[in-house]
């Protein structure tokens, strides 16, 4: 399908095409630091990212509106945009073919782009641009924002660096070179060591220890409160009605009317001062809790403003810590916030752009099981259930312990899809990019990878759920009970797993106390519990 472009006038010449992609939002990388007339700038609205999986309500408007401003912004600074709408006559929805069209009009020689954070667009853009339409050249160099210094440029290529992450794509799987089991701690402590984050003296941590995540389990009693939701409230409710009159499905609640997320980068400072002042003191502790009575807690929010670039790590990372060394925050809960961004973050990005293609294949329990329908609506019997799930569809956004240890837990447990379970997480989370959803979900949650991101499954029964929520209060479910109508399903599920994958897992040293509980079970016992555990996966739509 080719665009036409006659709606639009014809145009000054430009010559240089710049792409921002929707992920792409930060209005202080480079290229914007002087507005020059013969670079145009280009964002598109485009079904080819709306459908690629079905999204959530929510994320589909966020990126649509944070393109938006920063669209605004850009022409308000000088700088020569053209942004196609979703609904726009020219737009043909196709990434590639928008381009052409666009490169057509203005009679562009040179197209750039910032490296995209996803395989799936890499790969069409570098084979874009290496088929050089209509003899537009890739430019020969640019400037690596991390180094600071000019490097040379493939010559099928047109991409610069986002001037994002700490680390470039390749770097975790250079320090992994040659070894089996890729350890987070590992990479975290030599991130913390090169960029001098929470070091005292010679390469020496903080307080005198690496990792202070034993100190952040605490469970949430209610106290202290909830700090309030500061967050923009916003009316989006003509974008909203364009979205669905161009046809875009989605799921989830879309509360256009009263948009609670930050859509510009004045908004993400402003929620980073926030959590800064009202919830880090509180991080730490409750950094695992969860609660009916309070679904953010003391998180952040930041994740989604973070993966579209409004704001960049090192500036978050190092508010947190000028907050420790004033004295404002304790050590653990400094840490343990520092943790998820200067280790976890990069360390997935490095593994996922180190196993793709080929990371998404990966089912080492050959999990194959639909979705239950619950997961598309929030209607379950289980409390836990039925509070993450249908806070995420209200939200489009849950902490990592209720990603992990419910849904993630008991999709493993039940042997779900682990492919169609990829596809939801990464459709329902507004901060679901897939370069840090899949490995989160395949390797971390799933444990598909076979161990190469994580060192065991993270299972637990009912035990867990109870210790560190309030969710099984009032559930239909029993939680103590393993066998019968009222038995919390966690619970047999949670044996049979790793009865069935005792060839795989009981070699495993941090999971053998599992296999010497089953050991001692009585073989009347086991197979009660298997059974029953075939019966809950037979019926999880009635669960």
């Amino acid at each position: 399908m080719k665009a036409n472009l006659a709606p639009y006038p014809a145009p000054a010449p430009a010559h240089t095409l710049r792409l921002i992609l929707g992920d792409q939002l930060n209005p202080l990388h480079s290229w914007f630091s002087k507005a020059d007339t013969s670079v145009i700038y280009v964002l598109m609205e485009m079904r080819q990212e709306t459908d690629y999986v079905l999204h959530h309500a929510q994320k589909i408007i966020a990126i649509f509106a944070g393109m938006r401003a920063l669209a605004q912004l850009l022409r308000e600074t000088g700088h020569r945009v053209h942004y196609l709408a979703i609904d726009d006559a020219a737009n043909t929805q196709s990434l590639t073919d928008n381009l052409s069209a666009l490169i057509r009009h203005y009679g562009v020689q040179v197209f750039q782009y910032q490296d995209p954070d996803e395989y799936r667009l890499d790969q069409q853009l570098q084979a874009f641009c290496a088929s050089r339409p209509y003899g537009i050249s890739a430019s020969s160099s640019a400037i690596n924002s991390n180094e600071g210094q000019r490097v040379d440029i493939n010559a099928s290529s047109c991409g610069v660096d986002s001037e994002h992450f700490y680390t470039q794509r390749h770097e975790v799987a250079e320090l992994f070179a040659g070894r089996k089991q890729w350890l987070m701690e590992t990479f975290y402590r030599h991130m913390r060591k090169r960029h001098r984050v929470l070091i005292d003296g010679a390469d020496k941590p903080a307080g005198g220890q690496w990792n202070f995540d034993a100190e952040n389990r605490k469970p949430w009693k209610g106290s202290p409160p909830e700090p309030p939701d500061l967050r923009p409230q916003h009316d989006h409710s003509a974008l909203w009605a364009s979205i669905q009159a161009a046809g875009v499905q989605s799921f989830g609640e879309p509360n256009a009317a009263n948009f609670r997320w930050p859509l510009n980068r004045l908004e993400a400072l402003q929620q980073l001062d926030h959590f800064i002042t009202h919830a880090l003191p509180h991080f730490g502790d409750y950094e695992d809790a969860m609660s009916r009575k309070a679904m953010r807690l003391f998180h952040s929010l930041l994740s989604f403003v973070m993966n579209v670039k409004l704001l960049n790590p090192r500036e978050v990372v190092q508010r947190v810590e000028a907050e420790w060394r004033a004295g404002r925050v304790e050590l653990a809960a400094a840490e343990g916030f520092i943790r998820q961004v200067i280790g976890w973050r990069e360390y997935v990005r490095g593994i996922y752009w180190a196993q793709m293609p080929g990371y998404d294949a990966h089912n080492y329990f050959a999990h194959t099981r639909p979705l239950p329908q619950w997961f598309w609506t929030g209607n379950t019997r289980m409390n836990c259930l039925a509070a993450a799930i249908t806070g995420s569809l209200q939200t489009a956004h849950a902490h990592h312990i209720q990603r992990l240890m419910v849904i993630g837990n008991f999709a493993l447990l039940a042997g779900l899809d682990v492919q169609a379970l990829h596809r939801w997480y990464l459709g329902i989370y507004i901060d679901a990019f897939e370069w840090v959803e899949l490995p989160n979900t395949l390797g971390m949650s799933q444990f598909a990878d076979g161990g190469l991101l994580a060192t065991k499954p993270y299972v637990s029964s009912a035990a867990y759920i109870d210790r560190m929520s309030d969710y099984c209060k009032g559930c239909a479910y029993d939680k103590k009970q393993r066998l019968g109508d009222s038995a919390c399903p966690f619970n047999a599920l949670y044996w049979d797993f790793y009865q069935r994958n005792a060839d795989k897992l009981e070699r495993n040293p941090r999971i053998g106390m599992a296999y010497r509980q089953l050991a001692k079970m009585p073989p009347e016992e086991l197979a009660a519990l298997q059974a029953q555990a075939s019966a809950t996966r037979q019926r999880l739509d009635a669960l």
